[in-house]
């Protein structure tokens, strides 16, 4: 029996061990077109495959093992999808004679919708064919889910989703111009959810790249470069690679600067960048992400205030004037030093007033004002804490009764299990200091 058991656990150990080191997809017909696709374009790749890893999805997997500077990936400049592939297709006349003119953003939207809708016809119907359908950044979720996001990432989701109303509001016209192009009314192939797909799928997927400025786009720089099979490598905060566009090959590389076991997941890094970011504008949480804070409001800043603090208007005009009004947060080493300068200036008695410069210079004012900074602190995160766990509670009921908001409602719970735990490490930090 106790041999019988062994057997069963390496066999259970070794069935882990293989999915944690990602399921290859590279038998897959989307991937098998794809990767003949990008070879008639100059694409050569022997070290990465696409996989399945259970942490996070569909992912690019190393068939070897990887050291430290080696090359992960490089792509040939005529596999990247650009504001000059937009103009050497049937769009470039339209968009040249389009005035008042669009901005690169929409004309790789509109590239984006006409292509998907071309199917079977379109040259880069292999790529689109391995794009999300759908997307999970709060722009894509309903309004209910929306709503359990914490302030102020869910007064920036709602800005995102204006952004685009208007983006397609102004587009109208021009998405019009383009009736000659097309048999069917291009009201039905350039609809608002198609622009919202599109604008997605660049939001979510393109590589910084810097191209010249042309007459015949708006003044908006144009920086965007959609990358084929290399946008399919996933995001870790603890990794660091070298990326960018070499003159001399005329290709995008990306080097790794640490090593990569065989069959494990090849990762980059997509920016320094917190949870909230990484949800509003990738659709995704890193779990242990040192980047990681909750944000304060202004507005559940200003609860702790007495309203009737004849200084009180003086105090906000200077914050906002000094930009000590956003990025105020707790991170796993406690408050920000942005939030308690704010906190320092708001908690300034009537005589102490005159100091608010030696205050935005985070100085000791005086131990009163100190012991103010920190007992707030304090209130606000408590306050934090009970509402994260409110949230938390409604979620959990939410799962049990609702089928049309798992996912949204898994990225919410892991974004505020993540904050909460930072929250009560604040407390704790907060609670030693003022003891």
């Amino acid at each position: 029996m106790r041999r019988s058991r062994g057997r069963t656990g390496r066999k259970r150990r070794r069935k882990r061990s293989r999915f944690t080191a990602g399921v290859n997809c590279s038998h897959k017909l989307e991937y098998i077109r794809l990767k003949k696709w990008l070879k008639d374009r100059g694409f050569q790749d022997n070290n990465l495959r696409p996989a399945e890893f259970r942490e996070t999805g569909r992912g690019l997997m190393a068939t070897k093992a990887l050291q430290a500077g080696d090359l992960i990936l490089s792509l040939p400049e005529e596999c990247l999808l650009t504001t000059g592939t937009v103009l050497s297709s049937c769009l470039g006349g339209y968009i040249r004679r389009w005035k008042p003119p669009v901005s690169p953003l929409v004309a790789l939207c509109t590239f984006l919708m006409a292509e998907r809708h071309a199917g079977d016809r379109s040259p880069w119907k292999p790529y689109l064919d391995v794009l999300p359908k759908t997307y999970s950044c709060p722009v894509w979720w309903e309004q209910e889910a929306v709503d359990l996001l914490p302030e102020p990432l869910r007064g920036k989701a709602e800005e995102q989703r204006t952004r685009i109303q208007e983006l397609y509001a102004s587009a109208k016209g021009f998405f019009s111009s383009l009736q000659p192009l097309f048999a069917e009314d291009t009201r039905t192939i350039f609809d608002s959810r198609a622009l919202e797909w599109a604008w997605c799928t660049v939001n979510t997927r393109t590589i910084y790249m810097r191209h010249p400025q042309r007459e015949c786009f708006s003044l908006e720089p144009d920086v965007y470069a959609l990358a084929p099979y290399l946008d399919l490598l996933n995001h870790s905060p603890n990794v660091q690679v070298k990326a960018g566009f070499n003159q001399q090959t005329r290709s995008y590389e990306i080097h790794t600067k640490a090593p990569c076991r065989k069959h494990g997941e090849v990762l980059i890094c997509y920016g320094p960048h917190d949870n909230q970011q990484l949800l509003l504008e990738y659709g995704f949480v890193a779990m242990g992400n040192p980047h990681s804070s909750v944000h304060v409001s202004p507005d559940t800043l200003l609860k702790y205030f007495p309203p009737l603090d004849k200084q009180r208007k003086a105090k906000l005009s200077i914050l906002q004037d000094h930009d000590f009004l956003e990025n105020l947060t707790f991170g796993w080493d406690g408050p920000s030093w942005r939030l308690l300068t704010a906190l320092k200036l708001l908690s300034l008695g009537a005589e102490e007033f005159s100091c608010w410069r030696k205050a935005l210079l985070g100085d000791v004012i005086s131990a009163r004002n100190e012991q103010q900074v920190w007992k707030t602190a304090g209130e606000i995160c408590q306050c934090l804490i009970e509402d994260t766990q409110h949230v938390l509670l409604r979620i959990s009921q939410w799962k049990r009764s609702r089928e049309n908001l798992p996912t949204h409602l898994a990225l919410v719970e892991g974004l505020r299990l993540e904050e909460l735990k930072i929250l009560q490490k604040s407390a704790e930090i907060l609670c030693d200091l003022n003891v």
